[in-house]
């Protein structure tokens, strides 16, 4: 039996991820409309999720990493006075409470969840201890001890807030890797009466808005953004001819900008095409991905 020829695009998608599947089922979605198997996404949405899921066709894949490490906004909902075994809707209730708290309360709590924090994963998170994903471990219903991880809530702000039921609209920027779930669940354990995460939508990741998303099913070539999207958020400078040649090479450059920090990303493009990814070092620019010719 002969095997489906990959069509070989190259590319980016800001898809508009829907509720009910996970993110690999939309790769895998992507993968049979478009014809080729290269496809992957920057930030795992869980399947409840809705907003932008950044998808990387061809040789975009390899440069999806800068897009996973950029901080993600979301609007999430967080309902009060309820804990559940997965710190959202999905799960089984642990704990109702009486919720005695106001507005005020509330956005107090956001000011002292602001910042930079200690997060202990859920159990249902994608985190391997012991060789396996701790959410396999939670099918199985077992609980491990698990090590906080630092991450970073760039801004947390109420949107509004109802007191029936006792509900309250968070606009959240965080580091990549923050668990939105646990962030609920530590606010509410902080005001005493417990919360989980109702709903959440990724509004911004990787430079895109969910302006930016389309429909699962608008996904074809005629979509598909260009190489130097994947790369959005990091800073960019457009080199010479003579000096892509020595990129595509791979070769050290001296540093191009006193702005750079060390070891911050710089992006070079060469007549509005990506090139290469680099990194300062020291005085030195070292490569870290390089476009491969096709």
């Amino acid at each position: 039996m002969s095997r489906k020829r990959d069509t070989g695009v190259d590319g980016v998608l800001v898809i508009d991820k829907p509720a009910g599947m996970t993110s690999h089922d939309v790769v895998d979605r992507v993968r049979r409309r478009l014809g080729t198997r290269r496809v992957g996404h920057a930030g795992t949405l869980d399947p409840d999720a809705t907003g932008v899921l950044i998808l990387g066709l061809g040789r975009a894949t390899r440069f999806l990493s800068y897009a996973q490490a950029s901080p993600k906004r979301y609007r999430a909902v967080a309902s009060f006075g309820v804990t559940t075994t997965t710190q959202d809707a999905s799960g089984e209730v642990l704990e109702r409470r009486n919720v005695s708290v106001g507005e005020a309360d509330v956005r107090a709590a956001a000011l002292r969840h602001t910042g930079d924090l200690d997060q202990v994963p859920p159990m249902v998170s994608a985190v391997r201890v012991g060789g396996e994903r701790l959410y396999e471990k939670a099918r199985r219903g077992e609980e491990v001890e698990r090590v906080a991880r630092p991450v970073t809530v760039y801004e947390l702000s109420v949107v509004s807030y109802s007191q029936q039921p006792p509900e309250a609209v968070l606009d959240v920027l965080c580091s990549a890797g923050t668990y939105i779930r646990t962030l609920v669940h530590d606010m509410g354990a902080s005001l005493g009466c417990g919360a989980h995460l109702r709903s959440l939508r990724r509004t911004e990741a990787g430079g895109f808005t969910e302006a930016d998303a389309i429909e699962l099913e608008a996904a074809d070539e005629g979509r598909l953004r260009p190489l130097t999207d994947a790369v959005r958020d990091l800073k960019r400078i457009e080199i010479e001819d003579d000096a892509a040649r020595l990129v595509a090479n791979g070769r050290r450059l001296e540093v191009l900008s006193a702005e750079l920090a060390e070891g911050e990303h710089l992006a070079l493009i060469n007549g509005g095409e990506l090139v290469a990814v680099y990194a300062r070092k020291g005085s030195e620019l070292v490569p870290e991905r390089v476009v491969a010719a096709k």
